[in-house]
């Protein structure tokens, strides 16, 4: 008998074991149970003469008798023979490629079963190399395709016994042409043959509370049962399965993290973070005190946080990460800030140089000797300057150290780490964070704060950042303008786009300045959001930067950014428009994040409807930082009454960006917002949705931040958690 723990090999065979390996990295017994049908056949999977033609892509099998095989030759070299098989009672053709071997048991008069994907060309349907089976071969011998000679069997009377493929329902299973639907199909009933009864992961409480299906009955079920009602059921089971299973993993995780050591720093009366309270410009929020409190006493604990800052663009995220830093820095420690671009990790540089004034050149002319300093890592960098920031921070010179992935290399030593700053945590893994937190002093586990602007439903806070304590800033500072947001369809309206140019004509006029985003550099770039065939062309930033420049916004300074220029043209041009030599910054969404000119009063978005709503959001929140009020125009060539009509309009009907985060969820696909988070692969959500399932999520939540500390060795949940958990297994969530 087999448990779901135990390999394939000896159940299924060698060789199927290794193409389940290559193809879906199942190796276990509970990975390929946890392997669900993608979608039922309709209908009988047999079909009968009077069955309605199935549609193309449909996957079909006849039992019928060979009118005849017609053997052909392919005009190639070499050429090569193939076989084509037409059936006696019902109008389709098979092709066979490899008929060396084939065209002596498939001939006139023999009677066979053909399974495969149909398809149709000039109305004629066909099957290609589809599996077959040979049902009266006169030797007796079953011939025909490993995967259906697996599943068939002779009856008492030597005949094959078709029963097994008789069925109303017929699963079909994510494959490739290595391994087929019939093949996991044969594989999965060989398992059950043998299976011992599954035991229960869930508390005889929880699965009554819920009234939910045994897990034996469940998995069962979701393969085999013919009855669309048990099925339905099973999915349900399973729906949990997934949600329990994820929120095990987070959980393993985060008590994993508590029992480690983390660098104790209590508040330093009269050191850095006080003096910086002292000299802000500007008084914190409630909701940034309230914020930095929570922070301050998980810093002065022995173990370390784990904690996300989320917040509004511009509620002032980057002042608290500032303070806990230098919480840290008077406790004698280091502090890494990791950003995803080198615009952002520049942008956080020159911020908090001048937030901290002199308290950020500690041994330099015109510093505070009791400061500390701030060093910026990039990839760009000369290879001596990156020798000296590597040599300043392992020295311990400097106390906030900033930089992209190139923090995360070899080559980077500190001298004493003790806390990790994530910002637009959605932009890394699990992986990259936890391999700069490694840098730290051994025996030390350095204190985590992620941070991201993009607002987040509570079912993806407890389901994707489960692991992390949650904090949120909803109160913007004091001071900072409205935005008022219009939706410009130039479809219906062409001459409105001629208004658009003119606003931001005026506002320059008036000393402000303007952003134009486009949603790709050039017509050779592979736009994610690609063009629909019935849909208008984008306009790529190289062709709108001309059209503004020599047209409707002729006479201005126009600057152009995107991200293939070179690092010192990035900056450059950023600080030209950060200065006032730039009017319009012409660019792509390289600017949605980190980039801080408060003059900058208009925001217009080029083809608005190929951004995320999110994205808009961010984007939006590049202007409305200075004291004048700022408008942001989405333009898009589609009409008003089309789905990326009704999604602009709810972007520009709020500025909640926990609103439109809601709706974000109900739009996106579940690998969108899932990403990479917890393996380095994408997550794999087969029953469950963030959007639909909230409750279910919360259920789940809860059973295990209450069984985890009591039995966190729980075989049985740790089956469910292995999805979520093995780092080298293949992923197949095919993100969009």
């Amino acid at each position: 008998m087999a448990q779901l723990g135990d390999p394939l090999d000896f159940i299924v065979g060698k060789k199927a074991a290794a193409k389940l390996d290559e193809v879906f990295g199942i190796r276990t017994v509970n990975d390929l149970l946890r392997h669900y049908p993608r979608k039922y056949s309709k209908g009988a999977s047999v079909l009968g003469e009077d069955a309605e033609p199935p549609e193309a892509g449909e996957h079909v099998t006849f039992v019928d008798t060979i009118k005849k095989a017609d053997l052909r030759w392919a005009n190639r070299t070499p050429k090569r023979e193939y076989l084509v098989v037409t059936l006696t009672d019902r109008p389709v053709t098979a092709t066979f490629f490899n008929a060396k071997y084939l065209k002596k048991s498939l001939v006139e008069g023999v009677r066979v079963m053909i399974s495969g994907e149909v398809g149709y060309f000039r109305n004629n349907m066909q099957l290609t190399h589809p599996a077959h089976l040979v049902l009266n071969a006169p030797t007796g011998r079953l011939r025909g395709s490993a995967n259906l000679k697996a599943l068939a069997s002779k009856d008492d009377d030597g005949e094959v016994d078709l029963s097994v493929f008789e069925r109303d329902f017929f699963p079909i299973y994510p494959a490739s042409a290595k391994m087929q639907s019939w093949d996991i199909y044969a594989c999965i009933r060989q398992v059950f043959g043998v299976l011992d009864p599954i035991a229960d992961p869930f508390p005889e409480s929880f699965v009554r509370l819920h009234n939910l299906m045994s897990e034996d009955e469940a998995l069962r079920a979701v393969h085999l049962t013919e009855n669309a009602e048990e099925r339905e059921r099973a999915i349900e089971r399973l729906r949990f399965d997934e949600a329990v299973g994820l929120q095990w993993a987070l959980a393993a995780r985060r008590h994993s993290e508590l029992g480690q050591s983390g660098p104790p720093a209590p508040p330093t009366a009269g050191g850095l973070r006080d003096r910086m309270l002292d000299r802000l410009p500007f008084q914190l929020t409630a909701g940034q005190i309230e914020v930095l409190s929570d922070i301050s006493d998980d810093l002065a604990a022995s173990r370390p946080m784990n904690r996300m800052l989320q917040g509004e663009v511009g509620s002032g995220k980057t002042i608290v990460s500032v303070l806990a830093m230098l919480q840290m820095i008077d406790a004698g420690y280091q502090c890494a800030l990791l950003a995803p671009t080198e615009v952002l990790a520049t942008q956080h540089a020159r911020a908090i140089r001048e937030v901290l004034g002199p308290l950020a050149t500690a041994g330099e002319l015109g510093g505070d000797d009791a400061g500390t300093r701030v060093a910026l890592l990039t990839g760009s960098l000369s290879s001596a300057r990156k020798r000296g920031v590597r040599e300043e921070v392992a020295a311990g010179e400097a106390g906030i150290v900033i930089g992209t992935h190139a923090l995360l290399e070899d080559a980077v030593e500190f001298h004493r780490l003790g806390m990790v700053v994530v910002d637009e945590q959605h932009r890394f893994g699990v992986e990259q964070r936890d391999r700069l937190r490694a840098k730290a002093p051994a025996g030390m586990t350095p204190h985590l704060l992620v941070m991201t602007a993009t607002p987040i439903p509570r079912t993806v806070a407890l389901t994707v950042y489960g692991d992390l304590e949650t904090s949120t800033l909803r109160e913007l500072p004091r001071g900072r303008q409205p935005i008022a947001t219009n939706t410009v369809y130039v479809a219906d309206k062409p001459k409105w786009l001629d208004r658009v140019w003119q606003r931001i004509v005026e506002e320059v006029r008036q000393g402000r300045q303007a952003y134009v985003v486009a949603s790709r550099i050039d017509d050779k770039e592979s736009d994610a959001a690609k063009d629909d065939e019935s849909g208008p062309r984008a306009i790529p930033v190289t062709t709108l930067f001309e059209h503004l420049k020599h047209g409707p916004l002729q006479g201005l300074r126009l600057g152009l950014m995107h991200g293939r220029l070179a690092p010192e043209d990035k900056d450059a041009v950023m600080n030209a428009f950060r200065v006032g030599e730039i009017d319009v910054l012409v660019s792509t969404t390289v600017i949605e994040v980190g980039v801080d000119v408060p003059n900058s009063t208009v925001m217009v978005v080029v083809d608005a409807d190929r951004f995320g709503i999110s994205q808009l959001h961010q984007l939006r929140g590049r202007i409305g930082r200075g004291k004048h009020p700022s408008l942001c125009l989405l333009v898009s060539q589609r009409p008003e009454l089309s789905n990326a009509g009704r999604r602009l309009n709810a972007v520009a009907s709020t500025l909640d960006g926990f609103e439109l985060a809601d709706l974000d969820l109900a739009e996106r696909r579940e690998g969108d917002v899932l990403g990479r988070h917890q393996s380095g692969r994408a997550i794999s959500l087969r029953f469950l949705s963030l959007a639909e399932h909230r409750q279910i999520i919360e259920d789940a939540r809860t059973l295990c931040v209450a069984t985890y500390p009591q039995i966190p060795d729980d075989p049985e949940l740790a089956f469910l958690a292995a999805t979520f958990t093995n780092t080298d297994r293949v992923e197949y969530l095919d993100k969009s």
